[in-house]
């Protein structure tokens, strides 16, 4: 890359300050470094590492040294020049701000300004309700100073915390605060580095400004003045608090059901918090954003020793096109929540049983109708539609359901008409949210700073990007709180909800684990390297029935180590002298088990008092072999679930949920229990109004075992090689 490679812009803004914008093509690996640096010194790094069409895009932007801060703490704020750039900006914002409130100061370096409580005296409607007095005021007013079209990266970069609702929304506080908290940190970079990659482009802006002599203020740029800002306090060490009391948060979801049953509420979000060493903010975000890409990936540094790291999977408002001709407003509610399978198929099984879930569907549906009532209220009318519903969202460890919303802005409001209105987002408050956001703060045990807040960018173009905190780590004296809840209704659980709270966690906190080892990067996890390998050592004689699963079969048996032999039916019984094996496997097949002779093969195994495990066609020859009867199912089940549910023995002892489990049925021959003989039934067909099919048997001091259902099947998915694993250890006595 050369000097040559650079495009400069020259532009006015609305506030007469001159921006010279120079882009020149970097490489991608500064970002890297760039991540470093934001450890050490102000700065943020977003990303996106989730591409969903029509929502998200991949992309990596980040700056470092931002010339200016703008930062509130309860109604006062604070403009900081952070180098001597910021100190050339700095009158023209206190200029701003001075209108803005009472008990201005103005500084060397800084300029700050408190907005008064709105007059009672003075009406608002609904429809006026964003510009009612309150830190936002100041912030239109910077905005306003530096608003210009066609620059997409300019902007105040920062987060929004939750208390900011409370200038709002009359809600009573009963939790202590520090008075030093900080309520809004946004930055103002004068150099940013944007990757696209899908585009496979990295550019770096940087931006020069001259503000124009004014009443007697003499006019002043930035060029050639350094960039570089004074570094933040060192992160240190200190004690990491104790995590929820186990169960007290099944105590808030009870008291939410009283509400709930008094028609207070809808639906409500409390949340606790956990805690975890957190050593190096920066490996954190990398390792973050590695183990678990989200669409709203973050690091910053707000100075004070104060940091956030977040891989939040929801948008809060996102506001494109040109100010005042009809701006789309686009919002993306998460709720319904289920965790990932162990692999495709689990992960398949997952989501149907997300999809069917009452319980989940409705808690979508009252975010989203309350989500196109905050819409209503700044845009055009008939415009807020929903444009996907229900849609499926993936991450590392959760499942969510997920409606895309828009609507377009009356040219009377702008972005932050359109922020404010969602403020805060019902997935994160509930509903009515007044009503919601009071239960949250009589019944959490902590203010929720940051979290359940926004990131992002407000742009002085009038765009806006901005995510909700979820997700989020805010670190501070080394020690990541990280705060998680969960959408309740009426029907929830409360021991369910407890323990998806700490579900959604778990990514995060695993995270910050790996973070701290020494070692440094986290290694690949590699599951079962310790556990046994059950068929170790074994050899395996599989019986091929002319079935259409057999090599299935097998692999799942040389997964634990057996050495596998598979012969067709009707060879001769010297080969089970020859072959010797451990155990005999008695495959699937069609017809019925007098149609291979599966009888005179059952008598050579148990002369030889060989381990049989048999599947299917298997199970049923075993039964009829030993005296039961075996019948015809009026309709027969070819490749559909059944549920199976345990009755003892050991094969399949301890499987599924409360004893039940899903498996795989290919069969229209079967047996009932009181048909067995010589073997104890040891699971059953667990489906209301149907007979209870023979699902497993087993003969426990002759080494015999049998399962109606296919274990090898993807339905069987969650505990068939469970299943292939334990004949095997049980083969061997």
């Amino acid at each position: 890359m050369t000097p040559s490679d650079a495009q400069t812009t020259t532009y006015r803004t609305r506030g007469g300050v001159t921006v010279h914008r120079q882009a020149t093509p970097c490489d991608p690996e500064v970002l890297t470094d760039l991540v470093r640096d934001v450890e050490t010194r102000r700065g943020g790094v977003l990303s996106s590492g989730m591409e969903y069409p029509g929502r998200y895009d991949r992309w990596h932007l980040g700056y470092v040294d931002p010339c200016l801060e703008l930062a509130a703490r309860g109604r006062r704020v604070t403009a900081t020049a952070l180098n001597a750039r910021g100190r050339v900006l700095l009158p023209l914002v206190a200029g701003v701000l001075e209108p803005a409130g009472v008990d201005f100061d103005h500084g060397p370096g800084h300029a700050a300004v408190t907005v008064p409580e709105p007059d009672p005296a003075v009406f608002f409607t609904e429809e006026e309700r964003s510009r009612r007095p309150s830190v936002f005021t100041a912030l239109r007013a910077v905005v306003d100073l530096l608003s210009a079209p066609d620059d997409p990266n300019l902007g105040l970069y920062g987060a929004f915390g939750y208390d900011l609702a409370f200038q709002f929304e009359p809600v009573e506080r009963h939790i202590d605060r520090d008075p030093a908290d900080r309520d809004l940190v946004l930055h103002l970079p004068d150099a940013v580095i944007v990757r696209d990659r899908k585009r496979e482009t990295c550019v770096r802006y940087t931006y020069d400004f001259t503000v124009p002599a004014e009443g007697g203020r003499p006019g002043a740029g930035t060029e050639g003045l350094p960039r570089e800002t004074g570094p933040t306090p060192a992160v240190v060490a200190a004690d990491v608090p104790e995590g929820p009391e186990p169960g007290s948060y099944a105590a808030v979801v009870a008291r939410a059901k009283e509400k709930f049953r008094r028609g207070d509420l809808f639906e409500v979000v409390p949340g606790h918090r956990t805690y975890a060493r957190c050593s190096s903010p920066a490996r954190f975000y990398e390792q973050l954003r590695e183990r678990n890409p989200a669409p709203y990936e973050f690091f910053f540094n707000l100075g004070e020793g104060e940091y956030l790291v977040g891989a939040s999977p929801e948008m809060f408002v996102r506001v494109s096109g040109e100010p005042g001709t009809g701006q789309r407003v686009e919002t993306c509610p998460i709720s319904g929540t289920i965790r990932r399978g162990e692999d495709a198929l689990g992960d398949a099984e997952n989501i149907q049983e997300l999809l069917s879930s009452v319980k989940e569907k409705s808690e979508l549906t009252m975010c989203t109708d309350v989500d196109r009532n905050d819409k209503s209220r700044v845009c055009e009318p008939g415009s807020v539609r929903v444009i996907g519903r229900r849609q499926i969202e993936m991450y590392s460890r959760l499942i969510h359901t997920v409606d895309h919303i828009e609507g377009t802005l009356r040219p009377e409001f702008d972005a932050l008409d359109a922020f404010l209105t969602h403020m805060w987002a019902v997935t994160v408050t509930g509903a009515p949210k007044t009503w919601a956001m009071r239960f949250i703060e009589q019944n959490e045990s902590s203010p929720r700073r940051w979290y359940g807040g926004a990131v992002g960018v407000v742009n002085f173009n009038g765009a806006m990007n901005t995510g909700l905190t979820l997700r989020t780590a805010h670190i501070r004296d080394g020690v990541a709180a990280v705060r998680v809840g969960a959408t309740l209704l009426y029907d929830s659980d409360p021991e369910a909800e407890e323990r998806e709270t700490f579900l959604k966690a778990r990514a995060l906190m695993e995270t910050l684990a790996l973070s701290e080892e020494a070692s440094g990067p986290a290694a690949p996890d590699a599951p079962g390297e310790a556990a046994e390998r059950g068929g170790e050592g074994m050899r395996v004689l599989l019986v091929d029935h002319e079935d259409s699963f057999v090599n299935t079969l097998a692999d799942y048996v040389r997964r634990h180590g057996a050495e596998v032999t598979t012969v067709r039916y009707g060879f001769e019984p010297e080969l089970l002298d020859r072959l010797a094996p451990d155990l005999v496997v008695l495959s699937p097949g069609p017809g019925l088990p007098g149609d291979f002779g599966m009888a005179a093969l059952l008598d050579e195994l148990h002369a030889r008092r060989l381990p049989v495990f048999g599947v299917c066609l298997g199970l049923q020859g075993m039964v009829e072999h030993a005296g039961g009867e075996l019948r015809t199912l009026d309709e027969p089940v070819h490749g559909k679930p059944g549920r199976v549910r345990v009755l003892g023995g050991e094969l399949v002892a301890g499987l599924g949920e409360d004893g039940v489990f899903q498996a795989a049925r290919y069969h229209s021959t079967y047996a009932l229990p009181d048909q067995v003989k010589g073997y104890e039934v040891t699971a059953v067909l667990d489906a209301p109004g149907e007979e209870p099919v023979v699902m497993a048997v087993e003969d426990r001091e002759n080494r015999r075992f049998a399962v109606q259902f296919h274990p090898e099947s993807i339905l069987t998915a969650s505990v068939g090689e469970e299943i292939v694993a334990r004949a095997l250890r049980l083969a061997r006595g």
